[in-house]
């Protein structure tokens, strides 16, 4: 317990929840799936403690990222921009081209091998336009 009586969180998880929040809405608002959503609807999408992402939730509103009507939250302006930079922070892994998915004369795929594709193997240099590894 805190010194008000009110459950006291790690702060790392603390932290992670208000990052999930923002990106789950983002992300949510971009599919479509609504522009705000309620604590319940955000707790079983986001598989988190209610009483830890009710207390983010009130700190993203005061904050400023999150506006609140009838305990309905939508992102506000600022709430956007940073949802939307975590969501791609979190993701940009995943947003590379993989091999194959290069115009037909991409200079780091042609000729080369997928295992040793720059593309296929992340963290490699790819090998001079014309030269074998």
């Amino acid at each position: 317990m805190n010194d008000d009586g009110g459950k006291a969180f790690d702060p790392v998880d603390a932290l992670r929840c208000r990052d999930d929040i923002l990106q789950a809405m983002f992300w949510m608002r971009g599919e479509g799936f609504g522009e705000d959503a309620d604590t319940a609807s955000l707790t079983s999408f986001l598989a988190l403690d209610e009483s830890l992402l009710r207390e983010q939730l009130d700190i993203l509103v005061e904050e400023g990222y999150l506006k609140e009507s009838g305990g309905r939250f939508r992102l506000s302006g600022l709430g956007a921009k940073e949802g939307g930079r975590r969501f791609a922070d979190e993701f940009s892994g995943l947003q590379d081209m993989a091999h194959g998915e290069c115009p037909p004369n991409c200079p780091h795929c042609a000729g080369v091998p997928r295992d040793a594709c720059v593309h296929c193997a992340p963290g490699e240099e790819p090998a001079p336009v014309g030269t074998r590894r």
